[in-house]
């Protein structure tokens, strides 16, 4: 007779965003594994509350704490506890009752829950590539520290870690692009795209920081920074190549030439799914790849004179210190700019390489050294943005 497995119980960091929402569709779709105990987002919608009510979890928290005071009235008639403000937020990424914490929140604001998860000893599956980004060193210190996994929801550092062996010597990591929806333009037609044209991804369906992050490809300008972190592989053996099928995630190819990837439908429940029932491996009728279907799968080098953001990430992970927290802000930061209209898209490279030239880069010592680092550089970059045409470039 087969023991019962117990159900996992999850908290969601960033349960109303995109990576939050599959997580949640693929809880649904398992209710025999996994149960959502936990809920963390920004701000109140019509679609938070469908999902409170849906997964009745223990506890949900928003950061804003009006909208977690209408999102508490609307609950009344249930025993669910509402937390508000970033110490709400944090009391979720610890919650008791809780086995995994997805941290699913986007950009730098995911660091300070993720890391009270660890704290709290929760094994975490990462989609906020912003905490290595930010915080590499610091971050794997702490991981170590306190003895959780960290398992990858990026596909393509889901597909490393599913097709990593440790024990043979790897010559490099390849992990895959799109190319975004402005495959093979250059630099002059890049100047004069707009917003709109931006964020229409032809692959994947993402929030929108990450969708501009994925056409300028700074997206896998991170995702280098990231691998280096999670799998402990110098700059000069983690190589980016274009595939715009997008159905190899990632290659490892090992010394003797042979070259191991891992191949999947672009729908980020796949990885999703690896992560929550790691070690285990549940059956995934969702999101199946027909081989018959495919009539071609395409690779190319990536353009780096006309998307000069992967340069500039390969080019602060081999800095070190400081420099990709100040890369991150200012990446932020620009991209903020640009989705509202104030500077033009090849602009968004221009103040990623003017902040990383005008903030002091040190040693990242200590997590307070990397708030700090990130505030300057923030500032920095958002007298770039405020200047800029006066400046007279871009």
């Amino acid at each position: 007779m087969t023991a019962q497995r117990a159900v996992k119980r999850i908290a969601v960091l960033g349960c109303s965003g995109s990576i939050g929402r599959s997580t949640l569709a693929v809880v649904a779709a398992y209710p025999q594994r996994f149960r959502a105990v936990a809920l963390a987002a920004a701000h109140y919608s019509e679609r938070l509350l469908a999902q409170v009510r849906q997964f009745q979890p223990e506890v949900v928290a928003l950061q804003d704490m009006a909208a977690a005071t209408r999102l508490a009235a609307d609950l009344m008639d249930t025993p669910i506890q509402v937390l508000s403000g970033e110490a709400g937020v944090a009391t979720v990424a610890a919650w008791p009752t809780a086995d995994l914490v997805v941290s699913a929140v986007t950009g730098f604001a995911g660091l300070a829950p993720t890391l009270q998860a660890i704290r709290a000893g929760k094994d975490v599956a990462l989609a906020n590539k912003e905490c290595l980004v930010a915080a590499g060193q610091l971050f794997m210190d702490e991981v170590r520290r306190h003895g959780v996994a960290l398992i990858p929801i990026d596909s393509e550092h889901n597909a490393v870690f599913q097709v990593l062996n440790p024990q043979h010597e790897l010559r490099q990591i390849i992990l895959t692009a799109s190319g975004g929806p402005f495959l093979g333009w250059d630099r002059d037609r890049l100047a004069r795209i707009s917003v709109e044209q931006a964020l229409h991804h032809p692959t994947w369906t993402m929030g929108a920081k990450i969708t501009i992050d994925s056409a300028t490809l700074m997206n896998k300008g991170l995702e280098v920074i990231e691998a280096h972190w999670l799998f402990g592989v110098a700059a000069e053996k983690i190589a980016v190549i274009v595939h715009p099928e997008s159905v190899i995630h990632s290659i490892v190819e090992y010394q003797d030439g042979s070259m191991l990837a891992q191949m999947g439908v672009p729908d980020m429940r796949t990885p999703i799914v690896v992560a929550l029932a790691w070690p285990e491996r549940v059956t995934q009728p969702m999101c199946r790849l027909d081989l018959t279907q495919l009539s071609q799968l395409t690779f190319r080098a990536p353009d780096r004179a006309a998307f000069a953001c992967l340069d500039l990430a390969y080019q602060a992970l081999r800095t070190g210190g400081l420099a990709t927290t100040i890369l991150n802000a200012a990446n932020e930061v620009a991209v903020a700019a640009f989705l509202a209209g104030r500077i033009g898209f090849t602009v968004i490279a221009d103040v990623i390489r003017a902040t990383l030239e005008a903030v002091p880069n040190q040693e990242a010592g200590s997590f307070s050294v990397v708030f700090e680092a990130d505030r300057l550089a923030r500032a920095t970059a958002q007298r770039f943005v405020d200047h800029w045409d006066d400046r007279g470039i871009g």
